[in-house]
């Protein structure tokens, strides 16, 4: 039994109207995230004047709520199904922000900043689960990239918008901001949340029915363990840098302007903006670990680039080309990861743990994210600049090695690697996994 004749014509086809309700959600998060966080610190420290390690406290509370949802958050999603997960993240989100914006002492903040981290990690794992079932397998990649490139415009135009909004002298400014913010999330719970979600295809797999469930059963997958190993190290390295280490390594150690680090920021998104949709093209014609690697390569180019920054830093115009440069590498090397990671883990998943396969990922891409701005501020902060880009630079090239080895561990499918059996008939298709007694997979609830 394959499902009906409906559904198996969406899964020829993928499903234009929910995928495309789907991506608007997407941006819609996205601006909302890009309208508020550049402002959250200097909400709590300046506007409300309760000091940085207020602040910091508050980021803290943000990542820490992740960590708390997640590991629930797939479970969901695998017995229930992605929307009502996403309305009750979208729903989270909304309350968190209003409160945020509407708090004036740190013990209020921090709730505010809970529900609120809380409401936004819980939506990550239900839209890209949302985005697989609204997908092919000869589509995912370009839906996955799409997604990226939503993302990234929906922050930038929010971050513009949001600066217009924002007066530190005016705290009714952010709070205005904030409840802006709430109501996106509202929208995306309208627009995404009541889209009609194609139901999980039963499918036939060979895997043990007494096999592990939950989270045991992502760690005993060797193939994911080291990819959620090689996404760690990405998210560390690049994603965790790219608002801290190297802002800082530049306003502090090459005497960047903050206006400049604007542009450099905005480079970065027009470079994933334009490259992004050439970029997916690409790489539907090589292997998924060749595009993981050569991402490697080019943010060691990054890293270079701000060595030559830091050598010449007091010839400003070359500096400040450098570190725009930097940026722009940045946006090269995520273009190529934008259609990779999300459609190799959509892949090695089971169809009835797709959503603890990627609350999994969200969980280690919250961890990295969270870790590496500690790192890359404390290094910068010390002094000890040439230590950070050297460290960074070694990280790099672990991506690029962990990238090649991860690809025994995958099949041809998974890893989009060429059909060399095409012109052999006779030749079998390689299995996907281990013959065992043929189990048929529970669908999931939509």
């Amino acid at each position: 039994m394959t499902g009906t004749v409906k559904q198996q014509r969406q899964r020829r086809g993928g499903v234009g109207g929910p995928l495309r309700r789907v991506q608007i959600g997407n941006a819609l998060s996205a601006f909302g995230s890009g309208f508020t966080m550049p402002y959250m610190f200097v909400y709590v420290d300046q506007v409300r004047g309760l000091g940085s390690l207020a602040a910091g406290m508050v980021f803290t509370v943000f990542a820490l709520a992740a960590l708390a949802v997640l590991p629930f958050t797939g479970r969901g999603i695998d017995r229930y199904g992605p929307r009502p997960v996403l309305l009750i993240g979208a729903a989270l989100a909304s309350t968190g922000a209003f409160a945020f914006g509407h708090a004036t002492g740190t013990p209020a903040l921090l709730v505010a900043s809970f529900l609120f981290g809380a409401g936004v990690t819980t939506c990550q794992p239900a839209l890209a689960t949302m985005i697989v079932r609204c997908s092919t397998a000869a589509t995912r990649s370009h839906a996955f990239a799409l997604q990226f490139t939503l993302v990234n415009l929906g922050m930038g135009i929010g971050a513009l918008v949001g600066g217009q909004i924002v007066d530190v002298a005016d705290p009714a400014s952010l709070t205005r901001l904030f409840t802006i913010e709430a109501v996106t999330f509202l929208g995306l719970a309208l627009v995404t949340g009541t889209a009609r979600i194609p139901k999980a295809a039963p499918l036939l797999v060979h895997e043990k029915s007494d096999g592990p469930q939950g989270l045991r059963a992502l760690l005993a997958d060797k193939a994911m363990v080291r990819l959620s190993i090689l996404a760690g190290l990405i998210f560390f390295t690049c994603y965790g840098q790219f608002e801290s280490g190297v802002a800082a390594f530049a306003t502090d150690t090459v005497g960047t302007a903050p206006s400049t680090l604007g542009i450099a920021i905005g480079a970065n998104a027009l470079t994933i903006v334009v490259l992004q949709m050439f970029v997916v093209r690409i790489t539907a014609r090589g292997r998924r670990t060749t595009a993981m690697a050569a991402a490697g390569v080019v943010w060691l180019g990054a890293w270079a680039m701000a060595l030559v920054a830091g050598l010449i830093r007091t010839e400003a115009m070359a500096a400040t080309v450098a570190i725009v440069a930097i940026y722009a590498l940045f946006g090269v090397g995520e273009s190529l990861l934008a259609p990779t990671m999300g459609p190799i883990v959509a892949d090695l998943a089971p169809a009835r743990l797709l959503g603890t396969y990627n609350a999994g990922y969200a969980l280690v891409k919250q961890i990295a994210v969270a870790v590496g701005p500690a790192v890359g501020v404390l290094l910068v902060g010390s002094g000890t600049w040439p230590l950070y880009l050297a460290a960074m630079a070694g990280c790099t090239v672990l991506i690029v090695v962990l990238a090649r080895r991860l690809r025994p561990y995958l099949t041809a499918a998974q890893d989009n690697a060429p059909d060399r059996s095409a012109g052999d008939e006779q030749a079998p298709a390689a299995p996907v996994r281990a013959p065992a007694r043929p189990v048929r997979e529970l669908q999931a609830a939509a």
